[in-house]
């Protein structure tokens, strides 16, 4: 059964969310400081992890940020004023989803099944090479060639599966809403600043290779030979 991590501050939220949870095969471990939450992520054994924006000690996108240094694990933010902005800041420290306060918590449900078959499931049993890339499906790794070497990059669930998604189909041109309606599943408010922010963010990480090209009022497409 996946495990869980809820972040929050409202004790009164934890316990029925956990109950609710069950009935979809989901345990829901809660934590109502951001200390308490690293801790427990540090014991492992967790497959994602809910963090609200608002917490004390320091804010979900701190908490955020912390995480990121050590792990990526799929993370859902919880944003109470569900702004436009708050979404994409969290996009941007690398949360792979967001959802606004107050919620549905069958939509919570939904988004974590979401990002839970993604970080899982094969994604077709074999590796996608291209000049100075290595795409390894099964293994959700990514190589990328720097001065004769490869170096295995550090990329989110969701950064993996957009960079997957571009070379499965290496010059074809997808939108953005192309993109999000892909990567997350599930119709959604679609952001084209959030999907700009993760290309960003993608290209930035695959420096120095130039791999990822923008098409003016059409979309991105990978734009690599094959090996």
């Amino acid at each position: 059964m996946p495990r869980i991590l809820l972040i929050d501050d409202d004790a009164q939220l934890g316990g029925p969310l956990a109950a609710y949870f069950q009935r979809f095969g989901l345990a829901l471990d809660c934590a109502l400081a951001p200390s308490a939450g690293l801790a427990l992520l540090r014991q492992g054994g967790f497959d994602a992890a809910i963090l609200d924006v608002m917490l004390p000690e320091m804010d979900g996108f701190a908490l955020c940020r912390a995480i990121r240094k050590d792990s990526d694990i799929p993370i859902i933010m919880l944003t109470a004023r569900g702004e436009v902005m708050d979404r994409v800041v969290g996009l941007e420290l690398g949360a792979d989803d967001y959802l606004p306060k107050p919620f549905e918590p069958r939509e919570l449900v939904a988004r974590l099944q979401t990002v839970l078959r993604r970080q899982r499931l094969p994604d077709g049993g074999h590796s996608l090479r291209f000049e100075g890339l290595q795409i390894d499906l099964d293994k959700r790794s990514v190589l990328r060639e720097e001065q004769g070497r490869m170096w295995e990059l550090d990329l989110t669930s969701t950064e993996f599966e957009l960079l997957s998604l571009l070379a499965r189909e290496p010059g074809k041109v997808f939108s953005r809403d192309d993109i999000l309606n892909r990567l997350r599943g599930h119709e959604v408010d679609l952001q084209t600043r959030a999907v700009d922010l993760l290309i960003s963010r993608l290209r930035k990480k695959l420096e120095p290779l130039d791999c990822i090209k923008t098409w003016r009022n059409a979309g991105y497409s990978l734009a690599v030979g094959r090996v």
